[in-house]
């Protein structure tokens, strides 16, 4: 590693986010691992993926070992600035239209289930009656 790392703001760090010229953000850390595309074992794709974000999580998760930190030293590139580093937006849900359980196809369906069965037996009984000999 450098003495005096160069720091990178974030921006110029997302835009290194092809098979060609892939550059990473781990726990602050820049990192060009762009020779290392083709020999990393879960392939390039999951590099890839973790482009254009921090992607300290990302590798993390997966439990790398101790070789594959002592590699990263090789690829290092400098510092990240991180007050250009966004924020990790919070999920906000979609807003639902209120729920008005009377007017759902289903309590539709229901009241037809009930009330067309009862239909039909009062025009049996009405034909019934009607066409009954005296």
């Amino acid at each position: 590693m450098a003495s005096d790392p160069e720091s990178h703001i974030f921006e110029e760090v997302a835009k290194h986010n092809k098979t060609k010229d892939c550059w990473l953000i781990i726990s602050g850390k820049v990192y060009d691992v762009t020779p290392f595309m083709e020999d990393h074992p879960g392939g390039d794709e999951v590099l890839l993926s973790a482009t254009g974000k921090d992607a300290t999580n990302d590798f993390e998760d997966v439990g790398h070992s101790d070789s594959a930190r002592e590699m990263m030293d090789k690829y290092f590139i400098g510092e990240i600035d991180m007050a250009t580093v966004p924020l990790k937006r919070s999920y906000v849900a979609p807003q639902q239209p209120s729920y008005n359980p009377d007017k759902t196809p289903e309590f539709v369906i229901k009241i037809l289930q009930f009330l067309v069965p009862l239909l039909i037996l009062g025009l049996a009984f009405a034909v019934r009656l009607y066409t009954k000999e005296k």
